[in-house]
């Protein structure tokens, strides 16, 4: 729109002129100037043709393997709730808490035990995807008991407030009925909005040290950036998260007043300062156009439509297998494991639909950023890093069901879009 308005002021400038014709005698217009072709196709094969066929290759392999990790993950909470279900171990354990003298106290305690005993079942999967995986594809920085640490603490965390939401959950369906999930959604939209406020002060500390970015020439280019955009200039966090990873990356996380915008070392670090413009841009977008608020709104949408479609699932297979499982009603804690696997596979079935509305939410911010820096060329190489682990060309429809983010050819492609309607501009 402003190239627009701008082409319509000088239009109506040279038609004021053209009135005054008879007051001054005319000269021939001075030959302009031929501006190379651009041509937006060439520029961005010219980038992708920078990796090497051993790089796509790995890039490849890696993000393939992720879309059969996601049929194994789905597999692997079927089988869970298999152990608990088939052979006994839910009936056992809710034996065991029935022993307790208040029904919030037993449905507490069976919670917390499902959770510490599924994460044991499901280790030796966690371990090859989070640790032998990311260390075979080298992009991990942790030794394996640095990994085990942060996975600990993670289960105490999950445990502790996992417990707490599914206590609220069961309290719901106890209460309401068959119309436990309209209850259920707005207890874990609640849930949703709390750790979302909370992440950043309480929660991404406990893995991280996040500190103001340091004073440089980069630090005062992204505050010039975010200071133009109405971004509080200091909300922009620098996080050491190569004690993880090599990765590359930046976010923005919490809401209200715990929302920031960060960027971590290795992005210093192995980027160059238009490259690190190009993406705090983008980070930036995220922050201007309310994208967490935005997407928390989805979210609650996609976690009634989900509950309700759990509850639907759940009677019908409890009044059909619930006498050999040991599982009464809806409102028994021992059909969680039930519950835990359909959501599984509920969430499955709804990647598709996750992916594209946070896909279409970056598409947002690479533009945005794209307005906001004026780097292409720093977006389009940028993009090409994040190759790493990010395959860089993959099908339509591939990119369609199984990416969260644009694609780096979609990325570059973009970028170089932008690029061929802003050339000549400073």
């Amino acid at each position: 729109m402003p190239t627009l308005l701008k082409f319509l002021l000088v239009f109506l400038l040279l038609a004021a002129a053209g009135t005054t014709w008879a007051q001054a005698p005319a000269t021939a217009p001075a030959p302009a100037t031929a501006q190379p072709a651009f041509d937006v196709e060439a520029a961005t094969q010219a980038y992708l043709s920078t990796l090497t066929p051993a790089q796509k290759a790995s890039s490849d392999a890696y993000f393939e393997g992720g879309y059969w990790l996601l049929l194994i993950d789905v597999l692997y909470a079927v089988g869970i709730a298999a152990v608990f279900l088939g052979l006994g171990l839910s009936r056992r354990l809710r034996a065991w808490t029935e022993r307790l003298p208040r029904r919030f106290l037993r449905t507490l305690a069976y919670a917390a035990a499902y959770l510490l005993l599924a994460w044991l079942l499901s280790f030796p999967l966690a371990v090859y995807e989070g640790y032998f995986r990311e260390h075979q594809y080298g992009l991990s920085n942790q030794r394996f008991g640095q990994w085990l640490s942060e996975n600990l603490t993670s289960l105490a965390l999950n445990v502790v407030f996992g417990s707490l939401l599914i206590l609220a959950l069961y309290a719901a369906i106890r209460r309401a009925g068959s119309r436990w999930w309209v209850w259920g959604t707005g207890i874990v939209g609640a849930f949703l909005v709390i750790s979302i406020f909370l992440g950043p002060v309480f929660v991404s500390p406990l893995f991280n040290k996040y500190t103001p970015l340091p004073a440089s020439p980069v630090r005062a280019a992204i505050l010039r950036m975010a200071r133009a955009n109405g971004v509080p200039a200091d909300n922009v966090y620098l996080v050491d998260a190569s004690r993880q990873s090599k990765r590359i990356s930046a976010n923005v996380s919490g809401i209200g007043s715990t929302i920031r915008v960060s960027l971590n070392d290795n992005l210093l670090r192995r980027s160059t300062p238009q490259e690190v413009q190009a993406v705090m841009g983008h980070e930036l977008g995220h922050y201007v156009l309310n994208h967490i608020q935005k997407m928390l709104v989805f979210f609650i949408v996609l976690i009634g439509l989900g509950l309700w479609a759990l509850d639907w699932a759940f009677t019908r297979l409890v009044a059909r297998y619930g006498p050999r499982w040991g599982v009464a009603d809806r409102a028994d804690v021992g059909g969680l494991p039930l519950a835990v696997a359909l959501l599984a596979v509920l969430s499955f079935l709804a990647t598709p639909v996750l992916n594209t509305i946070i896909r279409t939410q970056e598409q947002e911010a690479d533009m945005f950023g794209l307005n906001a820096a004026r780097q292409p060329d720093g977006f389009a190489t940028i993009a090409m890093k994040l190759s790493e682990y990010r395959k860089i060309d993959p099908a339509p429809l591939e990119e369609a069901l199984f990416f969260d983010h644009p694609s780096g050819h979609t990325r570059v492609h973009t970028a170089m879009r932008w690029k061929a309607e802003h050339l000549g501009e400073k």
